[in-house]
């Protein structure tokens, strides 16, 4: 989780989707002179154009509040490139998947103020490919190694496509989409795309399945909270306009604060979530002790909910947001919102 840890929380998180294009050709292996199937392949990627000339050997991959890009490259088989991970939630749907990721090489790398890699320590690893959760990533400004700067050391460098600011030609909703998008760009990149094809059909199957259950009854209403994000305001981390919109109604429910506000998290005040009619609680669970308690909390502070009388709740916490798990989650959602359906 395209998920900014506490002070990089809000900004980090909001980073959950990813879209490029990509096109490929046939090259020569360097050092046989045989041809090496999908290369070069070139990437159009925030504005420019990047061509891979081989699979990336030497990964790095950046904070920015997200455990997408890391889960992603560990779901096609692909964690044996990175030589370094800024990337960690601490949870997952998918078992082994946190601690597989807590086991990826760090680079021994001093992160900065925004738990991220500084310019020096970057070059300093020697990538051929680095990724950003978005393209303020590669800010100068921020302290962080410009895409020229990596491009100089022969680094490649990527970022998903909805998260490059004025050059983004992606427009319209986040959804499912933007997942299956990071995952097929990787699955180019890295020559893997029969690989990367396989997953996203799996997930499509799971979600098609899914809808056939609960896709002909009465959507349900649901409030989402990440209860250890802590933003401010009491109910700043309730969910608003993000890809967990299309995931829940893709599970037969529909975000009851998903139209309060164009940002990804809605902010409401405490009156207007005691108005709210919330059927299913959704709790995202970001760093707590104990995603159960922090229901029961909520019920006891809303005992008006229907959620809080029949105790409807699911505690998500990686598949919730941009990744190669979404399906995870849209069926833990559909199986708590529609049980009579499974």
């Amino acid at each position: 989780m395209k998920v900014k840890h506490i002070a990089a929380a809000a900004a980090a998180v909001v980073c959950l989707a990813a879209t490029a294009c990509s096109a490929a050709t046939t090259s020569a292996d360097p050092t046989s002179g045989a041809p090496t199937a999908g290369y070069p392949v070139t990437i159009r990627n925030c504005g420019k154009e990047y061509t891979f000339k081989e699979a990336p050997k030497r990964v790095v991959v950046m904070n920015g509040g997200s455990v997408a890009e890391v889960s992603a490259l560990l779901e096609l088989g692909l964690g044996d490139r990175i030589v370094a991970n800024a990337q960690s939630y601490g949870a997952s749907e998918v078992p082994g998947r946190a601690a597989a990721i807590a086991k990826l090489p760090t680079g021994d790398i001093k992160l900065n103020d925004m738990m991220d890699i500084p310019r020096e320590a970057m070059i300093g690893l020697a990538p051929d490919f680095v990724i950003s959760t978005y393209n303020g990533g590669f800010r100068a400004e921020a302290g962080f190694a410009t895409r020229e700067d990596l491009a100089a050391v022969g680094a490649n460098t990527y970022a998903p496509e909805s998260s490059c600011g004025e050059v983004s030609t992606v427009s319209g909703t986040p959804s499912i989409e933007d997942s299956y998008t990071l995952l097929r760009d990787l699955g180019r990149i890295f020559g893997v795309s029969e690989k990367a094809e396989k997953v996203i059909a799996d997930s499509k199957n799971e979600i098609a399945d899914i809808q056939a259950k609960v896709g002909n009854l009465p959507k349900k209403k649901a409030m989402l909270i990440i209860p250890g994000m802590a933003m401010g305001s009491e109910f700043s981390s309730v969910g608003g306009t993000a890809i967990w919109n299309d995931i829940m109604a893709k599970a037969g429910v529909d975000n009851v604060f998903a139209t309060a506000s164009d940002q990804m998290f809605a902010n409401p005040s405490r009156e207007q979530v005691a108005k709210a009619d919330v059927e299913v609680l959704v709790v995202v669970d970001y760093m707590s002790e104990d995603p159960d308690a922090d229901a029961a909390k909520l019920f006891g502070e809303f005992p008006q909910w229907d959620a809080a009388k029949k105790k409807s709740y699911v505690v998500l916490s990686d598949s919730i947001y941009l990744g190669p798990s979404n399906d995870i989650a849209v069926d833990k959602i559909a199986h708590v919102a529609h049980e009579e359906a499974f």
